[in-house]
């Protein structure tokens, strides 16, 4: 068993700062007095930091610790402690170890008994769960999907029944046809696109993946994408009755056609184009 009391022990400590994910004030006042006050900041990359750094002032000792050395590097951290000095482990943007390096060094200090604290800022996951108008009561956060197309369907089918709802980060280039994946395979969910979070151009794009595939191709920009879950009632979609007797009931309360069409595809995560098809051939 491993008892930390953060904030009464006085051993050397490893610091886990959340930086900014765009807007340079997210840095806590905290965070900055933490970075003004270790020894070293060791960073994913030392160029970025730097430029972090300098903004506010900070003049502490900067070494780089990213995915590439990171076993290397924890070592070397881990002396650091165990010399008396106490250490920041920062990313280029929001926290540490969030599809970012850093885990390895953690354990690695963690099993020496030397104290690791999180220091508490941006991230950008959060920030787009929260405004993405999806539940946010239970969520699981996958991170990066596999770049290779036959290992992402197989990821996305095994995450296909889960109710909670699903958050990727993914890159611009790729973000096509990840959407296009995610429709064969989980379904023309509800989801919400937010890109380039705190930064002057943030943009969430709320709708269903076929109406945010319309659009797509002119996004740019550091991507999260915030997924509908299950739903329970998904296994009535394949039931054309249920969804036809929906579009009448809500064409009976006032809606037209096409906007009873589109409001029960919502509902149900189909396809409005598929649900169109249905509701003329039956007319």
């Amino acid at each position: 068993m491993n008892r930390q009391k953060s904030f009464i022990d006085e051993k050397p400590t490893l610091y886990i700062v959340a930086t900014p994910i765009g807007n340079l004030t997210e840095l806590t006042p905290r965070a900055i007095e933490v970075l003004r006050e270790v020894d070293v900041i060791a960073a994913e990359d030392t160029r970025n930091t730097r430029k972090l750094l300098s903004h506010f002032d900070i003049h502490t000792k900067l070494i780089a610790h990213h995915q590439y050395n990171e076993n290397e590097s924890a070592q070397g951290l881990l002396q650091l402690l165990e010399e008396g000095n106490q250490v920041a482990l920062v990313s280029d943007a929001g926290y540490p170890l969030i599809s970012d390096p850093g885990q390895c060094v953690t354990q690695l200090v963690i099993e020496a008994g030397y104290a690791v604290v999180p220091i508490s800022g941006a991230n950008a996951m959060l920030n787009a769960l929260v405004a993405s108008g999806l539940p946010t009561q239970s969520f699981l956060f996958y991170g990066f999907l596999k770049p290779k197309e036959t290992m992402q369907i197989q990821e996305l089918q095994k995450l296909k029944e889960y109710p909670h709802t699903l958050l990727f980060y993914e890159a611009p280039h790729r973000i096509q046809k990840t959407l296009q994946n995610m429709r064969s395979v989980l379904g023309d969910r509800n989801i919400c696109l937010a890109r380039e979070l705190t930064k002057r151009y943030e943009e969430f794009i709320r709708g269903t993946i076929s109406e945010v595939l319309e659009i797509i191709d002119k996004c740019k920009g550091e991507m999260v994408l915030v997924v509908e879950g299950k739903k329970l009632e998904d296994e009535a979609i394949n039931d054309p009755d249920i969804l036809m007797q929906k579009i009448a009931d809500y064409i009976e309360a006032g809606l037209s056609s096409k906007e009873a069409i589109k409001k029960v595809a919502k509902e149900h995560g189909c396809s409005k184009n598929e649900l169109y098809r249905q509701y003329h051939e039956q007319s």
